[in-house]
């Protein structure tokens, strides 16, 4: 009976090992797909009466109707609207470990961890868990846990859960064909570094509808300045009635904005080119646009702006410098840390923290909020 049993469990064991070699060979062959960010959300989905949440990815597939609705409020608020109509092929939805994934640097981590939000420090946050390990403390596992996402606060409610810098969503592929399974994608070194982040603030309910302008930007950090950006004219929604805040800036987006600001200045004739030179950096694709790149254009445009105002060129100091995190050793440590010093124009990630996020794509709501700050710094400046 002792040697049958043996038998059995030898067996089991190759045909185990078998099955997961199998499955490494399998993950090795996936490849990754880049994506619109703007068509995706990462959502803190409740249960358990709302004690317990867990990872829901939504994908706009088709513009027919939206698939979800930002109510705003912190944490941000969100109405997955799919819960109310059929979603077949408008909306995608990733719900499990079946529909989505964690990818680092090319490989897929899908069989190393699995993605999980808890609650720590009053805050809804998003993980990569390692698979196997069962020791209480974290920190004792052969693989460490990580953050990815958080959502600024606890709700019982479906929560929106904002990526780390660095992390974005692609889609798998199997021989060059896109398949429907999520990836939560980080380029650099892994596990990537705590992000510090400042204390939680008080919640703030969701404001009134009715009183915004775009349907998207109610619990945005930037929705004062984006609506300030708009009556100025040198940024504008879309015709859908959103502003869609998380969308990255191309070269041309970016470069029309902050030359489209400056001609709100007061007493100054300036005509906008109505196209923009090559590009100035070799280094940077025509629709990928960095945060330090777009600190680059801002300090380039509040230069001429002083010029067409008859003042000297140099930036002046109106502050103290900002100390960021992850700037050091960065091409564009010195500019990003003198346009923190010009009336705040570079500021952390989402207004929190002590990252600046340099590599990260410059998006809409930021970009807004920048270009307005250096806009009023060209403006009140003393003649």
């Amino acid at each position: 009976m002792n040697l049958l049993i043996q038998r059995l469990t030898a067996v089991a064991v190759a045909t185990l090992s078998t099955a997961w070699t199998a499955s490494y060979a399998l993950a090795a062959a996936f490849g990754q797909q880049e994506v619109e960010q703007s068509h995706f959300i990462a959502i803190a989905a409740p249960y358990s009466g709302g004690t317990a949440h867990q990872l829901l990815i939504l994908e706009q597939v088709k513009d027919t109707r939206p698939c979800w609705n930002v109510l705003g409020g912190t944490p941000t608020i969100v109405d997955p609207v799919l819960r109310s109509f059929d979603f077949t092929g408008i909306c995608g939805r990733s719900i499990d470990a079946n529909g989505y994934s964690i990818r680092a640097n090319g490989q897929d981590l899908g069989l190393a961890y699995s993605v999980r939000i808890i609650r720590r420090n009053q805050d809804l946050v998003l993980v990569g868990d390692p698979i196997g390990c069962y020791n209480p403390d974290r920190s004792k596992c052969p693989n460490p846990e990580f953050d990815i996402g958080h959502a600024n606060g606890l709700s019982a409610d479906f929560t929106e859960i904002m990526l780390n810098p660095g992390w974005r969503f692609t889609r798998r592929l199997l021989d060059d064909r896109p398949l429907g399974h999520i990836y939560l994608t980080y380029e650099g070194t892994f596990p990537p570094s705590p992000i510090a982040y400042a204390p939680v603030p008080a919640p703030v309910p969701p404001p009134n509808p009715a009183t915004l302008t775009f349907r998207d930007v109610g619990g945005d950090t930037y929705a004062t300045d984006i609506q300030q950006a708009v009556q100025l004219g040198f940024i504008a929604g879309f015709e859908d009635g959103s502003f869609r805040p998380q969308r990255s800036l191309t070269r041309e987006q970016l470069v029309s904005m902050a030359l489209e600001s400056l001609k709100t200045l007061p007493g100054v004739a300036f005509t906008v080119p109505s196209t923009a030179a090559s590009a100035p950096y070799s280094d940077v694709e025509m629709t990928r646009w960095s945060a330090a790149k777009m600190m680059a254009i801002l300090s380039r445009t509040a230069e001429y702006g002083r010029s067409l105002r008859q003042l000297s060129p140099d930036l002046p100091s109106t502050q103290a410098p900002q100390v960021f995190a992850d700037i050091s050793g960065h091409w564009g440590e010195a500019l990003i840390t003198a346009m923190s010093t010009y009336c705040g124009v570079a500021s952390p990630y989402n207004e929190i923290g002590s990252n600046f996020a340099p590599n990260a794509e410059a998006q809409r709501n930021y970009a807004a909020a920048a270009t307005l700050r250096m806009l009023n710094c060209v403006a009140n400046a003393q003649q």
